[in-house]
């Protein structure tokens, strides 16, 4: 049984989507280092794990952007709560709770 050569109109679209990943990927590994750092920050001067006030207006602008993008904002908004989400709960971890 022979195997089908590979399409390389699709291999194409594969490896720009890979790459994409890999991007996405370390994108989100410094924004996690950079709210480690706040996170300490907030823990160290004694403040709230969460900000409600920048979290809404991160999310009004990022549906905004996403909408300019042709994105799904409902998607993004998912997205950028569950990053959130994680954040604070980092947060926490760092100030004890």
């Amino acid at each position: 049984m022979s195997e089908t050569p590979p399409d390389p109109i699709l291999a194409s679209y594969r490896a720009s989507i890979d790459n994409i990943d890999a991007a996405l990927i370390h994108i989100l590994a410094e924004r996690f280092r950079i709210t480690k750092a706040v996170g300490a920050y907030k823990a160290a001067n004694a403040l709230p794990p969460s900000d409600p006030g920048r979290e809404e207006r991160q999310i009004a602008r990022l549906r905004k952007l996403a909408e300019d993008a042709q994105l799904d904002p409902e998607f993004s908004e998912k997205f950028l709560r569950f990053i959130i989400e994680e954040v604070i709960r980092h947060h926490e971890q760092a100030a004890g709770k």
